[in-house]
């Protein structure tokens, strides 16, 4: 007899090469966990955290296979293969995630939040909260929100110290329609792009530029096809540690309290990693040859930016943007 489970089983073996997508035994289990970056990057070191942690606190029974470098797809095919169950966990950047839950575009929108401290009290607080629901109604299971970063611009033109000096630039945005609303109000020829085509998109000359935390930036090597950096962090993007509702029930009520306090200590590590690496990343890209603007007037690009604020209210509603803004 086939049940919904078995199908879902056999469906992620045949698009997933390489096995069944859980495999079980005397001595426990493996769960499978995909992320789009490096094993080296701040994502990476979130979940080597994560997985450490959920092997210590189950005694071994459970372990974390790990598939980085956009393994088992993009966070878009993560967050639905994730919420099919035919991966067990990802570690998925917000900036795939309003595929999934459009609502969740939100935190895109350029300038909302006014610090990572300002963004972080809101993803820790009651605004996470309600992301995670969001999630939930979408089959995904929110263990902890971790983190992607501050977005910074780069492009190999020129330097980016207004908001004119985006007239005309062809800009690749991720799967936000929020981040192109937001880059085509400055200006920009913006276009969306899954992240595992950037590198190529910029090589070609497709684009001109992008935008990403520098953690990205740097353990991506764009400085290789990139010249310019404005620490513009235009974005706050989260990252969230993602379950299949069906993996999460499969545990005991013992394992779920362990994995998710693992996903909690993973989240903090990547945000961690996050932090260091806008310092000693700005340093590295620095020493490449990347030429760094390291300050820009925040207040004239997001008056620049404030003639897309009617579609985001439009969309979202002020009420709930006005919230996100005095989060604390």
């Amino acid at each position: 007899m086939f049940t919904r489970r078995s199908v879902l089983l056999a469906a992620g073996a045949a698009t997933l090469a390489g096995g069944p997508r859980r495999a079980t035994g005397d001595t426990g289990q493996t769960l499978r966990m995909g992320y789009i970056f490096s094993a080296q990057s701040h994502l990476g070191a979130g979940a080597a955290v994560f997985a450490k942690e959920v092997e210590r606190r189950t005694a071994g029974r459970i372990r974390i296979q790990q598939f980085p470098d956009g393994a088992l797809g993009g966070d878009v095919e993560l967050a639905k293969a994730v919420a099919l169950g035919t991966v067990d966990l990802a570690f998925i950047n917000g900036a795939g995630l309003p595929t999934i839950a459009p609502e969740l575009d939100i935190v895109h929108i350029p300038f909302l939040f006014s610090d990572v401290s300002h963004a972080r009290a809101a993803m820790d607080g009651a605004i996470g909260e309600e992301f995670a629901q969001a999630l939930a109604a979408k089959g995904l299971v929110t263990l902890a929100w971790g983190e992607n970063g501050l977005r910074h611009i780069t492009n190999s033109k020129k330097p980016i110290a207004t908001p004119a000096d985006l007239q005309g630039l062809k800009m690749r945005v991720p799967q936000s329609e929020v981040m192109q609303i937001g880059f085509q109000a400055l200006g920009a020829e913006a276009s969306l792009l899954p992240f595992p085509q950037l590198f190529d998109a910029l090589q070609s000359g497709r684009f001109d530029g992008e935008e990403n935390p520098i953690a990205v930036i740097q353990s991506s090597r764009f400085d290789q096809v990139q010249r310019f950096l404005s620490m513009t962090g235009h974005v706050y993007d989260p990252a969230v540690i993602a379950m299949s509702p069906d993996a999460f029930a499969d545990l005991s009520a013992a394992d779920k309290t362990a994995v998710t306090e693992a996903a909690r200590l993973g989240a903090k590590a990547s945000r961690d990693a996050a932090a260091r690496a806008e310092i000693a990343g700005l340093i590295a890209l620095k020493q490449a040859g990347m030429q760094v603007l390291e300050t820009i007037d925040r207040p004239l690009f997001a008056r620049a930016v404030a003639s897309a604020n009617p579609a985001f209210e439009t969309r979202f509603g002020r009420g709930r943007i006005e919230r996100i803004r005095a989060a604390a």
